[in-house]
């Protein structure tokens, strides 16, 4: 497309896609090796060259893609594109999905796979989707059928993702020849590496960060290995089946909080949702680091009410003030009310929870290792061919950017896949214990299977 400069410089892998012409191709590697830049790169530079086609850049849901995929493409892809004109945004219609609209015709639709009836309605000669361990490989396969339109000499859906256990149906196909697999390495990416193969500044900043990583986080994040987590505690855990949509859940159910409590290491909020079969399903949850207890207090309640009125202008809005919009008749519940909170035992973090939420608390049962035995059972399968326990997509009231960065979970679902137990010393015997590090949504879930399935025990509320 005349006028439109575009700088990108493609290494390693990133260089490997832009020369690939299999049907299914997936970058996999490191965190920060380049990989969602380099097959968005590929997207944007085939609609500028290539009259008339149509793309598509999807990831599991649209939450997830607006709030990470889109942000990169739109910062370090499309930038200069979108300033000229070269490229529009069409925010979608009843009919048509999201798209950025090419001048020359070319179009790029977006969306979520948790609502897949806009974006799989259309022909695409180019797929791309982020962060692609997320998605089942019926979603892919999917994906695969409606690469048709016929403009692009070559038809091809692509992705990238970081690597997860090596059963997984992506390496499973890669073995089986059905998908080229790239390696992205570090050296790849010319923001971290320099041409010499020395660090940059802010390579080195992100390496450290990397660095300090340990387990099967670290195998994969910063070593890039297809491993598998050494004696989970939650074996039974499968994203494909524990993870569901929250619209699952039914505004009649039945309501329970629990709190972990930290500022240093993550506050974490659960919301859970008990269907009448006793099931629990995870829908809603803070996850933050480095705020206060009564901040916590407000967010939560902001989470769970409306505006309904005309409340008063203020400058700095507190959990106190959203009481009394509520008892005013300006704010309403938009739930049940919980049927009670659980939380840690740390007393100071309790009264001061209860006082900004004008809620009473109960102490959580804290012993682990029924708890964890629980747990367990309600990750199994039941009769049914249905566990008693779930995870939905898209918890967060907000993301927590600096746990992010850091390469640490920023949710319960994420700590899941990598809650251990702790390793015997040598000659020793296993210990019942789960490694204490990156586990305060495990808590936390402890505390809700506790509650609900370890029997009738004094209740020490506060109110």
């Amino acid at each position: 497309m005349s006028g439109t400069v575009v700088r990108y410089e493609p290494r390693g892998a990133a260089r490997a896609l832009f020369g690939n012409r299999n049907s299914e191709v997936v970058m996999a590697g490191a965190a920060g090796t380049g990989k969602s830049l380099a097959c968005l790169f590929r997207v944007h530079l085939a609609a500028l060259s290539t009259p008339g086609i149509r793309c598509l850049i999807a990831r599991k849901t649209g939450v997830s893609l607006g709030s990470t995929t889109l942000v990169s493409f739109e910062k370090k892809v499309a930038a200069a594109a979108l300033a000229a004109g070269v490229v529009t945004w069409f925010g979608g219609s009843a009919r048509e999905a999201p798209s950025y609209r090419y001048s020359n015709g070319s179009t790029i639709n977006v969306g979520g796979l948790d609502k897949p009836e806009k974006v799989l309605s259309s022909e695409y000669d180019l797929i791309f989707v982020d962060e692609a361990t997320e998605i089942t490989i019926t979603d892919w396969e999917t994906l695969g059928t409606r690469l048709r339109n016929g403009i692009l000499s070559w038809q091809q859906q692509i992705a990238a993702c970081n690597p997860v256990h090596p059963t997984h149906w992506i390496k499973q196909r890669a073995n089986a020849g059905q998908l080229a697999l790239l390696t992205s390495l570090h050296r790849d990416n010319p923001a971290y590496v320099n041409a010499d193969g020395t660090l940059t500044r802010a390579g080195t900043d992100y390496m450290a960060k990397l660095d300090a990583l340990t387990g099967v986080r670290r195998l994969r994040l910063r070593d890039g290995i297809w491993a598998a987590a050494e004696g989970l505690v939650y074996e039974e855990f499968n994203p494909a089946l524990h993870v569901v949509s929250q619209s699952v859940v039914k505004p009649e159910w039945t309501r329970w909080w629990t709190v972990d409590f930290g500022y240093t290491n993550p506050f974490v909020w659960q919301e859970w949702a008990e269907d009448p079969d006793g099931r629990l399903y995870l829908y809603r949850e803070i996850y933050r680091t480095k705020r206060l207890v009564e901040d916590h207090a407000r967010d939560m309640l902001l989470a769970v009410t409306r505006v309904v009125g005309t409340v008063p202008e203020r400058s700095v809005l507190t959990a106190n003030d959203i009481r009394d919009d509520i008892t005013r008749g300006l704010r309403e519940w938009t739930e049940p009310k919980p049927r009670a909170v659980i939380c840690d035992h740390d007393a100071e973090d309790r009264a001061t929870l209860e006082r900004h939420l004008g809620m009473g608390t109960s102490p959580a049962r804290k012993t682990v290792k029924d708890g964890l035995q629980a747990g367990q059972a309600r990750f199994k399968t039941a009769g049914d061919g249905k566990p008693r326990i779930y995870l939905c997509r898209d918890t967060l009231v907000e993301r927590d950017e600096e746990l992010a960065e850091a390469k640490k979970p920023t949710c319960t679902a994420e700590e899941a896949v990598g809650y251990v137990w702790e390793p015997p010393k040598p000659g020793g015997q296993p210990k019942e214990q789960p490694v204490k590090a990156d586990d305060h949504g495990m808590d936390a879930m402890r505390y809700m299977v506790a509650e609900r399935d370890l029997g009738s025990r004094p209740r020490l509320r506060r109110l």
